[in-house]
C-alpha cells in the first residue's frame, strides 16, 4: 500500500513540480522569482539557460535541495559545476535526482557557454535523462539544450532558451520528452534591483508566464519575490553572499501542489582584483 501511494504522488511530483516534464527547478535564486531566471547568470545558469556560464568570474559550484509535500521521499536534488578559462568559454557538469525508490528521475548534463561579442553569450548542453520504475524498468536518453543572452542596450537583458530541440523519446517507448522553448527580459533598474519576465511554450502544454524582482537591501543580502501563471504560483526567496559562498532559500506556493521550501548553497572563487574593482 505505501509504494502505491509513493508511485502515486511520484507521479504528480515528475509531471507537476517541474517547469516541463523531465526539466528540474534547480536553482533556489531562480525559484524565489518564480523560476524567471532565464537572463540571470550564476552556477544554476546550467538548468535555465546555459549562456549564463559565460559571465562567471572563476570556477563556481552548487548544491541545491527541494523537499516536495514536505515528505523526504519526494526530495530533489541537484549538484553543478562549472570553470571559465579565458579566451576559450566556461564548461560545466551537473547532476539531478528526484523521487524515491518507486519512481525516480536523474539528468546528467554537460554544458558549454562562450561570449560571442560584447552583447551576446551562447551556450549549449547534452543531457542523459533516466526514469526508473518500481517493476517496469529502466528507461533513458540523450537530448541537447541551446539558449542565449543578449544586451542590446546597457542594463537590458534579451534571453531564448530550447530544450530538446530534436523532440527526442525514451528509449523503447513512445513517450516523447517535452520540447520547451522559453523567451524572457531582465532590467537593472539600479545597482539594486532587477527585474525579469518570461514566457514558456511547451510544445504539449499551454504558455506559462512568469516575473520576478531581486532587491539588493544590504551588503550581501537581497529579497526576491516572484508570480508564475498557468498553473499559479507565488514565489519568496532570500539569498546571502559573503565573499563567494551564497545562502538562498526559496518559499514557492503552489496551485495545485501547496507549499515547499528550496535550499541552495554556491561558491564562487574569484580573484581578489576582480572583488576589488567590483567595489570600487
Amino acid at each position: 500500500m505505501m509504494n502505491r501511494i509513493l508511485l502515486f504522488l511520484s507521479i504528480l511530483f515528475i509531471n507537476h513540480f517541474s517547469y516541463a516534464q523531465y526539466q528540474f527547478e534547480s536553482g533556489a535564486r531562480q525559484s524565489g522569482m518564480s523560476g524567471s531566471g532565464i537572463v540571470i547568470s550564476d552556477i544554476w545558469s546550467s538548468y535555465h539557460n546555459q549562456a549564463g556560464l559565460s559571465d562567471l568570474k572563476g570556477f563556481s559550484a552548487g548544491l541545491f535541495y527541494s523537499n516536495m509535500f514536505n515528505m523526504p521521499d519526494l526530495k530533489e536534488t541537484s549538484f553543478a559545476v562549472a570553470m571559465p578559462v579565458d579566451k576559450y568559454g566556461s564548461a560545466g557538469l551537473n547532476y539531478s535526482y528526484s523521487g524515491n525508490p518507486a519512481l525516480n528521475f536523474s539528468k546528467f548534463g554537460f554544458a558549454y557557454a562562450k561570449r560571442l561579442g560584447k552583447r551576446i553569450t551562447a551556450g549549449i548542453q547534452i543531457d542523459y535523462l533516466r526514469l526508473a520504475q518500481l517493476n517496469y524498468g529502466n528507461d533513458g536518453t540523450a537530448v541537447g539544450e541551446i539558449g542565449f543572452i543578449a544586451e542590446p542596450i546597457k542594463n537590458l537583458y534579451l534571453g531564448a532558451h530550447v530544450f530538446n530541440p530534436w523532440r527526442a523519446k525514451l528509449n523503447g517507448t513512445e513517450d516523447y520528452i517535452s520540447s520547451v522553448l522559453r523567451i524572457g527580459a531582465g532590467y537593472n533598474f539600479s545597482e539594486k534591483v532587477l527585474v525579469t519576465a518570461e514566457t514558456e511554450k511547451d510544445i504539449d502544454k499551454p504558455i506559462v508566464f512568469r516575473a520576478g524582482t531581486e532587491y539588493h537591501m544590504v551588503a550581501g543580502l537581497y529579497l526576491r519575490g516572484g508570480v508564475a501563471l498557468n498553473p499559479v504560483k507565488y514565489s519568496f526567496g532570500l539569498g546571502y553572499n559573503y565573499k563567494g559562498i551564497t545562502a538562498d532559500v526559496a518559499y514557492i506556493s503552489h496551485q495545485i501542489l501547496g507549499y515547499y521550501f528550496q535550499f541552495g548553497l554556491g561558491y564562487s572563487l574569484i580573484k581578489r582584483s576582480e572583488e576589488e574593482a567590483k567595489t570600487e
